[in-house]
């Protein structure tokens, strides 16, 4: 018997979760052929068998979270060689062959003590309650998960329904909100932008993306990744600016490279490009990395202001709200205007009020340019 283990994806990612089996046990594969796909919290990723083989046992059903390392597939195979880190067979703590006691979501480092988390006899009451003891808070002997635990928990599950974990994006956004939450320190400025002569059919992203780049040529301490570990900041030459996508599956931000040297057509074609990948959870993952300023455009939903949330390394989120007519005050007299209001947050270790202000200044001077030649779309 071989096994085949969940491989790295790329960019690090700790685990994926399973979509769906294109395979069966008892099934003869071929190399390269495809056995099941996962969905990380970057994109869903097809991946292949790395040699011919039976499959003998597959490890985890559709909705299971497996770990980079961890078994995904057994193979009966005629190859008795190990072929390296990706299929070879996994020995237990004492140096035997290992069976199918490891825990399907549980990181490799802490299978024995989430198996230890639980006697059999609560594993018992569990599975007759229909209650998950994955991410149950034990109140136990070193945090062990005792039988009153699981018969709260089934209680919960009776009143208000089973809760629904977290998946995929939606998971690792959470985490990453959480860790923003935890390191930045956020102060939020608002403007609102006369945009009266805009030409009609004007295209407020491509608007919005040429700004930013001359705000952050004007400002260069916005266009920043900060390290608050060492204190220390990393002002970027090129412009890489994230675009927040809303989508069913959760919160994406694929990255406009170099937006300060490339024309507006080519970024619209880019950005249009880059969209359709995320819809169709085909972009890859290194296009979600390495932003160094975010753009979401809230607006386009609902929503005047905002506190967008700022994700480190990154130190500025801007946020564009609802574009409306609004009665405002010119040469002293009231009259009705096309309004843009935005939202600045930025992180204020990294950067004072007078560089965001400046950032937000030359933004603001930019938008409200008249440029009535420019294209459309």
């Amino acid at each position: 018997m071989k096994y085949f283990k969940l491989p790295d994806l790329g960019e690090g990612l700790p685990e994926a979760e399973i979509v769906e089996w294109h395979i069966k046990e008892g099934d003869e594969v071929k190399i390269d052929q495809i056995l099941v796909s996962v969905e990380t919290a970057k994109a869903i990723v097809e991946v292949p068998s790395p040699q011919d083989g039976v499959i003998a046992h597959l490890f985890g059903a559709a909705g299971d979270t497996i770990h980079t390392g961890e078994p995904l597939i057994e193979y009966i195979s005629e190859e008795d060689d190990d072929t390296g880190t990706v299929v070879g067979e996994i020995p237990d703590a004492e140096g035997n062959e290992a069976g199918d006691d490891f825990i399907i979501g549980a990181a490799p480092s802490t299978r024995a003590h989430q198996s230890a988390r639980a006697t059999p006899a609560v594993r018992a009451l569990a599975r007759r309650l229909n209650v998950d003891l994955n991410g149950l808070q034990g109140n136990g002997r070193n945090g062990a998960i005792t039988p009153e635990d699981v018969e709260q928990a089934a209680s919960m599950n009776k009143v208000h329904g089973h809760a629904e974990p977290l998946r995929g994006v939606r998971k690792q956004m959470a985490k990453t909100m959480a860790l923003a939450h935890a390191e930045v320190v956020p102060v939020t400025l608002c403007e609102d932008v006369d945009i009266h002569n805009w030409p009609s059919g004007t295209d407020v992203t491509m608007r919005l993306v040429n700004a930013i780049a001359a705000g952050c040529k004007a400002e260069p301490a916005i266009n920043t990744w900060f390290d608050g570990a060492s204190l220390s900041r990393r002002q970027h030459s090129k412009i890489h600016l994230g675009v927040a996508v809303d989508t069913d599956q959760g919160l994406f931000v694929p990255v406009l490279r170099d937006i300060g040297q490339r024309s507006t057509e080519e970024l619209r074609k880019g950005l249009d490009k880059m969209r359709a990948d995320v819809k169709a959870r085909t972009i890859p993952p290194k296009e979600l990395q390495g932003a160094t300023i975010t753009l979401s455009n809230f607006g386009t939903i609902a929503g005047r202001y905002a506190s967008p949330v700022v994700v480190p390394p990154q130190v500025a989120i801007l946020g564009a709200g609802v574009i409306r007519d609004q009665a405002v005050a010119v040469d002293g007299e009231v009259v009705v205007r096309r309004v843009l209001p935005l939202s600045l947050t930025f992180d204020h270790r990294a950067a004072t009020g007078g560089e965001a202000a400046r950032f937000m200044r030359e933004i603001i001077r930019v938008l409200e340019q008249d440029f009535s030649e420019e294209s459309t779309g």
